[in-house]
């Protein structure tokens, strides 16, 4: 049986192509061989280190911790709350006509500090119904404490390491 042309042409073209489908896995078997080399050879030059660590025997006691100052203050639309995340509450500010008392609220801050004199983090809790404004004023009274002393005024920083975070309920 004769083919035509048509036919032997493409029986031709398909002969040419026959075999390039293949799935070519040597240069992939290459890189996983360097990489098998590489990762041996930088195991056996890594660093190691030894820590020598003296723990108490089985009758020693911990010595006991000194309780420091986790400074705490809450501000709600009623008042502001002074606390120590240790002791509890210290301190109640209650608010104002005119809103918070935050003079009131940076000389009691100023008394820590003077207990205190290392501490300088704060953490700022705030309820959701506070406006912004007054977040902005207790964090100037938590962060420096402004008085006027001979005509001039003198500047005392508190705790300028303030963190924010949501009011417990």
């Amino acid at each position: 049986m004769r083919r035509s042309k048509l036919a032997r042409r493409q029986l031709r073209n398909h002969a040419r192509y026959r075999g390039r489908n293949d799935l070519n896995i040597v240069p992939m078997l290459d890189v996983m061989v360097i990489l098998a080399f590489f990762l041996i050879f930088t195991a056996v030059f890594s660093k190691t280190s030894i820590l020598e660590v003296n723990l108490p025997g089985p009758g020693a006691q911990a010595a006991p911790a000194v309780p420091s100052l986790e400074l705490e203050v809450i501000v709600r639309r009623a008042g502001l709350e002074v606390a120590d995340r240790n002791q509890g509450v210290l301190e109640t500010v209650p608010a104002t006509a005119t809103g918070q008392d935050v003079v009131r609220l940076s000389e009691y801050l100023e008394g820590l500090k003077a207990r205190y004199p290392t501490k300088s983090h704060a953490t700022l809790l705030v309820a959701a119904d506070v406006d912004y404004d007054t977040i902005v004023q207790v964090m100037d009274a938590v962060r420096m404490r402004q008085s006027v002393d001979g005509g001039r005024v003198v500047r005392r920083e508190l705790f300028p390491q303030i963190a924010l975070g949501d009011a417990p309920t």
